[in-house]
């Protein structure tokens, strides 16, 4: 079985990814508005559902805003690890 590639993955598949990451869960935390305890999938999730506005991952599938919201979550997120250089 070959491994797909994160970034062919569906949204709502790679928001379910993230929010298992616990690098993304710090962030989550780090950047506030989680109501839940932190450095928890949930937390992560309950923190992507916010940023996204949506009421679930699924959402990510079909609104246009949302996946706007997700790829700008991700830069930022991809930043905070030194993934990519991040904005001046």
């Amino acid at each position: 079985m070959t491994k797909q590639p994160f970034d062919t993955l569906p949204l709502p598949q790679q928001a379910g990814i993230l929010c298992n990451d616990p690098r993304f869960q710090k962030f989550a935390v780090l950047r506030g508005g989680i109501t839940v305890d932190p450095f928890t999938p949930e937390a992560a999730a309950e923190y992507l559902r916010d940023v996204c506005q949506i009421e679930s991952r699924r959402d990510l599938a079909t609104s246009k805003t949302a996946q706007t919201k997700f790829a700008a979550l991700r830069t930022d997120f991809d930043a905070w690890i030194g993934k990519v250089a991040s904005q001046r």
